[in-house]
């Protein structure tokens, strides 16, 4: 099995082994050898935007939902807890905490948080326990910026039952209708429909607001509608087509949220993807064939397994007219090509063992991200794709900043057992190597079978948990 020979990125004990390693499967990524002395690393620097608004440091906590909040879309208890982590993690910048859905037609899963006018008293207290929670750790909080992420789940919908979709989608996909049973009898969304979903964004934008948050990110990533749109070429009417008409859902978003609230407006952005893949005979992920060219990858060049950015600089134009400051880049769908959107060794129970070495992956993410980057310097990017970096985690991060690659480094299910890592790598500390996220994936397989999301092989508040034992044992016979 090909994916055996992977050498692990916890077997490279050394820089030189790292660096060798690279060299090996010729890929280049930034490193530094020797971190800078506590207090003079650029992960420390502060960042202001052009609000004036300034963020403490470069570290940014990605958003991931927990899968735990109530059935009507309020917060749990678990829920409370892991933002309480994000708080005191020790970064500046929180994009979101985790997706929230602006109405109940749009939740990803039963127990996905819901933004509507009854909730605001809960939102207001998980936003202020933010502030509160972090100013006790580090003093201020006056530094912290904290975003919520509002999205409608499009063809990925499950709001009322675990397991039964309910997709909304923009038109016909030539691969992803038959890979995800959709039947001939769908309907996509009219004009008509996106028109008051655009009010359902704006409204829950208002609601931020008056929460207390700093921005909202208007999510455009990982297959969920808002990522759609982005592909919609084949789309009638005036939400598909050229991408003028294909940012109108977008626009028209930002325009209504400026003439209301004026929260500031950030986006998360599948910047590139690629086909679905599946698993060939030995469990190795392997792309899905296609007849003709691809033109349902936003980002990508139309073989269905490259990159071809032209359009991507062309978005970013659009949002600097638009006046969207904060951007995070991010890749592809974890429902069809998980090694893309979060480079892992170990797959999703229902996913496919890795068709390159996972390092191939967190390349591409610090490549794309450079690039735009360097187009739009007077854009804040928040990189994606950390985790798999592990141990060499802060010597890459502090080189992408050194190098003007972007902005912040995001950092996503690392913090899920190991919630005080960005602390730690500012405070000159050696990483805890019992708290490192090794990729296991069970934090994605827990949803993937209709259960809370956690880290459940290092976190005792999770391994403790009945679902634990469920997870291990659904991926014991997933292997068999």
């Amino acid at each position: 099995m090909a994916s055996k020979k992977i050498t692990r990125v916890a077997q490279l004990k050394t820089t030189d082994d790292f660096l060798n390693h690279l060299s090996e499967i010729g890929i280049e990524i930034p490193f530094k050898n020797k971190l800078s002395e506590v207090g003079a690393s650029s992960l420390g620097q502060s960042y202001t935007l052009k609000s004036g608004k300034i963020i403490g440091n470069r570290f940014c906590i990605l958003p991931m939902e927990g899968w735990d909040g109530t059935i009507d879309g309020r917060p749990s208890e678990h829920t409370k807890r892991r933002w309480h982590h994000f708080a005191i993690s020790g970064a500046k910048l929180l994009w979101g905490c985790e997706a929230v859905a602006v109405r109940h037609d749009g939740r990803a899963n039963p127990n996905q948080l819901l933004m509507k006018e009854e909730h605001l008293p809960v939102f207001k207290n998980l936003y202020e326990q933010l502030v509160a929670d972090h100013k006790e750790r580090f003093g201020s909080a006056s530094d912290l910026l904290i975003g919520l992420q509002l999205t409608h789940s499009g063809r990925f919908s499950i709001p009322n039952k675990k397991g039964e979709r309910e997709p909304k989608t923009l038109y016909k996909h030539s691969v992803l209708d038959a890979k995800f049973n959709l039947p001939d009898t769908h309907r996509p969304m009219t004009d008509e429909e996106i028109d008051e979903l655009v009010s359902d964004f704006i409204k829950a934008a208002s609601l931020a607001k008056e929460a207390g948050f700093d921005f909202v990110d208007i999510k455009h990533c990982h297959g969920y509608l808002g990522h759609e749109f982005l592909s919609s070429t084949n789309r009638e009417g005036k939400y598909g087509g050229s991408l003028e008409n294909r940012l109108r859902f977008l626009r028209s978003i930002v325009k209504g949220i400026q003439e209301t609230s004026g929260i500031a407006v950030g986006v998360r952005l599948s910047a590139f993807d690629f086909v679905p893949f599946k698993k060939d005979e030995s469990n190795i992920g392997i792309p899905s064939k296609i007849s003709g060219p691809y033109s349902e990858s936003f980002g990508g060049d139309e073989t269905g397994v490259g990159i071809d950015l032209t359009e991507v600089y062309e978005l970013l134009e659009h949002f600097e007219a638009m006046g969207i400051e904060l951007v995070c880049i991010t890749a592809g769908s974890p429902y069809y090509n998980p090694h893309l959107t979060r480079p892992a060794i170990f797959p999703p129970s229902d996913g496919y063992l890795p068709p390159e070495d996972p390092l191939v992956g967190v390349s591409r993410h610090l490549k794309v991200t450079a690039s735009l980057k360097s187009k739009f310097p007077n854009i804040a990017f928040v990189g994606s794709g950390y985790s798999y970096l592990q141990e060499w985690l802060p010597n890459v991060g502090e080189a992408v900043i050194d190098n003007d690659m972007a902005d912040f480094v995001g950092l996503g299910r690392m913090v899920l057992s190991y919630p005080n890592l960005p602390e730690d790598v500012l405070n000159g500390k050696t990483l805890e190597r019992g708290k490192i996220c090794r990729t296991f994936s069970d934090c994605t397989t827990g949803p993937r079978i209709g259960l809370l999301s956690g880290c459940f092989p290092l976190d005792a508040y999770y391994k403790k948990m009945p679902e634990a034992k469920t997870v291990k044992t659904y991926k014991k016979e997933a292997r068999l």
